[in-house]
């Protein structure tokens, strides 16, 4: 499938959620005719290298041995009480102290989280084990590197619902269930990422529900939270995103809240783009996001002079102007 949109600013990999491994992924996104990718795994920071084909591989070069510029990130999952609310850092000094200790705090926080949602889980009649959700369709995965979207596929996988989506919502709106694990305010996230002189972009705005409750028991809206970041430093936002194959609760076109950030926000926050894909054809999900099917178009992308800088002189080399 041709990608509609050549840069894909965020995809995942079997690094955190997504079942492609990092060559798979830019393998096949070479095939789509992705020409910049980003790869923002969940709560993990990204590696520099890689063993490929039994060689320890740099894999931006890899990327560009397939035509493709490579900008690796990171996305954090932000706010106890709130759901959804991820901030993807790219650019960053990756071994910077304060990304290596929020780090450590995220692995930590979902391990003793996700562990209280099996036996939860268990208690409340779909049993569930944590073996179970490590097999994964790549091989077994780390505990570590466990997501809660794992949880949610496994229970698809025994047949407890239809599909992920499915899963995660009734565990989301089930109060004994919805395990809360601790996790930082999306501001420290921004000021962290901001540190280790990266950029600061807020994924998938529309997943946030309309009124939420900050961790300093405040009740806000949405447009009011999201101003809240950007006086706190945010530098993007998501703009196109695959809202109709999320668990999104504004059940309008992909086209009108695309449309909607994008004005409300041009002017003020360098605007971003991805698919959020996980490769769940793999799990045989029926409606899976592929890449490209978000993003942005090259010209966007360096009209933007924050993420052309994301670009070394030699991947910008790929590109004429």
């Amino acid at each position: 499938m041709k990608a509609l949109y050549p840069c894909d600013l965020h995809t995942h990999s079997t690094r955190s959620d997504g079942c492609d491994t990092i060559p798979e992924l830019i393998q096949r996104a070479a095939k789509c005719g992705i020409r910049i990718l980003g790869i923002a795994d969940h709560d993990v920071l990204p590696i520099s290298s890689m063993e490929i084909d039994g060689e320890m591989t740099d894999i931006i070069q890899y990327a560009l041995m397939h035509s493709i510029c490579l900008i690796p990130g990171v996305e954090f999952s932000c706010e106890t009480l709130v759901e959804d609310v991820h901030v993807i850092g790219y650019g960053c000094c990756w071994t910077h102290p304060a990304l290596l200790e929020l780090e450590a705090f995220c692995t930590a926080s979902k391990m003793k989280a996700y562990k209280a949602t099996l036996d939860r889980l268990t208690e409340f009649g779909f049993p569930l084990k944590l073996e179970e959700v490590l097999k994964q369709p790549g091989g077994r995965i780390d505990p570590d590197k466990l997501q809660k979207k794992h949880i949610f596929e496994a229970m698809a996988k025994k047949g407890y619902f239809s599909d992920w989506i499915t899963a995660k919502l009734f565990v989301r709106d089930h109060p004994s269930l919805n395990v809360k694990r601790q996790k930082p305010e999306a501001v420290r996230v921004i000021q962290v990422i901001q540190e280790a002189d990266g950029l600061a972009v807020l994924a998938h705005p529309y997943l946030i529900d309309e009124i939420i409750t900050t961790q300093s028991g405040k009740f806000m809206n949405r447009g009011d939270f999201i101003h809240l970041l950007q006086v706190q430093g945010l530098n993007g936002i998501e703009t196109r995103y695959t809202y109709d194959k999320t668990t999104c609760k504004d059940r309008r076109p992909n086209f009108v809240l695309w449309r909607e950030i994008f004005e409300h926000y041009k002017d003020t926050l360098l605007l971003s783009g991805g698919s959020d894909y996980h490769a769940d054809q793999k799990r045989g999900s029926k409606n899976p996001r592929m890449l490209g099917e978000c993003g942005l178009t090259v010209e966007e992308f360096f009209i933007q002079p924050a993420l052309k800088r994301l670009l070394s002189n030699e991947q910008l080399e790929f590109f004429e102007f």
